[in-house]
C-alpha cells in the first residue's frame, strides 16, 4: 500500500500585511474617488495590467481628482 503524502496547509501566512494597510490609508485619503481608485485596480487585474483597457476607469478616476482639486481651491 502507498503511504499518503499530507498536504502542506492550505492557509497561508498574510505577506506583506502592513503593506496592505497601508494601501488601505492611502486610498482612505482619496475620499470620494477611491471607489473609482479601486474600480480602476479592478480593471487592472482583470486586463492583465494592460492600461489601454481600462481607459474609462483612467479618465473617471482623473476626473474625480480634478472636482477634489477644484473644490479645495474653492
Amino acid at each position: 500500500m502507498a503511504q499518503s503524502v499530507p498536504f502542506p496547509s492550505q492557509q497561508q501566512p498574510v505577506l506583506h500585511q502592513s503593506d496592505a494597510d497601508d494601501d488601505d490609508e492611502n486610498v482612505k485619503q482619496l475620499r470620494e474617488c477611491s471607489s473609482l481608485y479601486l474600480s480602476l485596480q479592478d480593471c487592472l487585474i482583470d486586463n492583465n495590467r494592460n492600461w489601454k483597457s481600462c481607459q474609462r476607469e483612467v479618465q473617471a478616476l482623473k476626473a474625480c481628482n480634478e472636482r477634489m482639486k477644484n473644490d479645495k481651491v474653492k
